[in-house]
């Protein structure tokens, strides 16, 4: 995952994905409510939007990024919604066409940085191809909230891979974030791409082992499913436990989804 061309590639591919899925859409599709609580379409999409133009100032302008940054967090349990509640005020064109020239900028940003730069982030500095995966990672996570508000199927594809990456490398900050110390052993997760290919991560004798489906372990970190939801096994407590927490995105520890009803 540390070649910036080929993370870009599929950044590109799956926002033009997510920017097909409401292109075409009328402003009630819009405004149709998504899994995620009080956020419409277009919040999800002012969201994308919001996080590419921060994403780019970081990498153009780091003390800027700095600036807000401190903005931000002086207002932790607010700033991310007050972003997409700004951004879904605007007509559905204009937010639209808005995200399109900002994601463009990004990945033009990404794809001319010197090789080894790093910029700053609301977690730990990123590489150009580590940023490029978050926002790969955002912008899968995020499309999947809207596909599931306008009830549109969306197939897996290998771009899973960068969300699967990003959730392993975060393990660690899921625990910093909730003032929990990670656990000194490395995990062994084995699961199944969406093509019937094993990606494995960790060593193979790690007593704490995570199996089961990539798509499923892409929506527990990105924390679009709860566990209970999941095909995923987990053997040894710190595993178990991870998964209860995991999170691949940066900021205040995430609050999940509900578990579904039984039916």
């Amino acid at each position: 995952m540390s070649d910036p061309a080929v993370v870009l590639d599929d950044l590109r591919r799956e926002s033009e994905e997510v920017d097909q899925l409401v292109a075409e859409s009328s402003e009630a599709r819009w405004a149709a409510p998504t899994p995620a609580a009080g956020w419409t379409v277009a919040h999800q999409v002012a969201h994308l939007a919001w996080t590419d133009r921060a994403a780019l100032l970081a990498v153009t302008d780091a003390e800027g990024f700095r600036a807000e940054a401190e903005k931000a967090l002086a207002a932790p349990e607010s700033f991310v919604d007050d972003g997409a509640a700004e951004g879904a005020a605007l007509a559905p064109g204009e937010l639209l066409g808005r995200w399109r020239v900002g994601r463009e900028r990004l990945w033009t940003a990404l794809a001319t940085a010197p090789p080894g730069a790093r910029f700053p982030w609301y977690g730990p500095p990123m590489s150009a191809a580590s940023m490029a995966t978050a926002r790969l990672m955002e912008t899968w996570a995020h499309g999947q909230d809207i596909a599931d508000a306008l009830g549109v199927l969306r197939e897996p594809t290998a771009r899973l891979r960068h969300v699967a990456w990003i959730g392993l490398r975060a393990r660690d900050y899921a625990y910093l974030v909730r003032g929990i110390d990670p656990p000194a052993e490395p995990f062994r997760v084995e699961i199944v791409g969406p093509d019937g290919d094993v990606w494995a991560y960790g060593p193979e004798d790690s007593a704490q082992r995570i199996t089961g489906p990539a798509l499923d372990f892409c929506l527990l970190v990105t924390q679009r499913v709860h566990r209970d939801d999941t095909a995923l096994v987990a053997e040894g407590d710190e595993a178990a436990h991870w998964l209860t927490i995991a999170q691949a995105f940066a900021g205040p520890p995430g609050g999940g989804r509900a578990a579904k009803e039984p039916s």
